[in-house]
């Protein structure tokens, strides 16, 4: 007599309350420090972390398992990584920046610039995102690479208002300054 399996969920109460958690505290840290905080962006990121992010950050790590699974190869940890990169692209970054503007009611700020901030912030983070990329996809077990994820993500949120005067005197700083400015809205 077989057993039979359950599907996996779509959806679970530990990413969900995991997502909620860590994405609306990282973003809520940054909105204080920058001086925007709004209780509408609060409960606005407790949502989408909570659900869009808690059902499609653990659905994509567990497809790059099947795809490409934990080796110990200098390449298959790269790959891994690589694919960890081509989720949280620029167009993943943008969205999340529509999410902030839209939760934090800033309809003004909504347009097609935010593609381009996405691509900026992509292209300056890389540097960040291949390390914490490369350890959470290959240092991490399953259970805990959404956890993870979402730290790092909620650190990045941080960094940007604190690096924001020490940018300002740096030889980056009339570009990311204006960085800066934009993702602030």
């Amino acid at each position: 007599m077989s057993r039979l399996t359950r599907p996996k969920l779509l959806w679970n109460w530990r990413d969900g309350l995991r997502g909620l958690l860590i994405y609306a505290s990282g973003d809520s840290i940054a909105a204080w420090i920058g001086g925007e905080f709004r209780w509408s962006r609060l409960l606005g990121m407790m949502l989408i972390g909570g659900t869009v992010y808690a059902i499609e950050i653990p659905h994509y790590f567990r497809w790059i398992d099947r795809l490409a699974p934990q080796r110990e190869s200098f390449a298959a940890n790269w790959f891994r990584t690589g694919l960890a990169l081509l989720y949280f692209n620029p167009l993943w970054i943008a969205r999340h920046l529509l999410f902030i503007r839209l939760c934090a009611g800033q309809w003004q700020a909504v347009d097609w610039g935010l593609l381009h901030l996405g691509a900026l912030s992509f292209a300056a983070n890389i540097p960040f995102s291949l390390i914490a990329n490369y350890l959470i996809q290959n240092h991490l077990s399953m259970r805990w690479r959404f956890i993870g994820s979402a730290v790092f993500s909620a650190l990045m949120a941080v960094y940007y208002p604190l690096s924001e005067g020490w940018l300002a005197r740096t030889a980056a700083g009339p570009c990311a300054k204006r960085l800066i400015e934009v993702i602030r809205g």
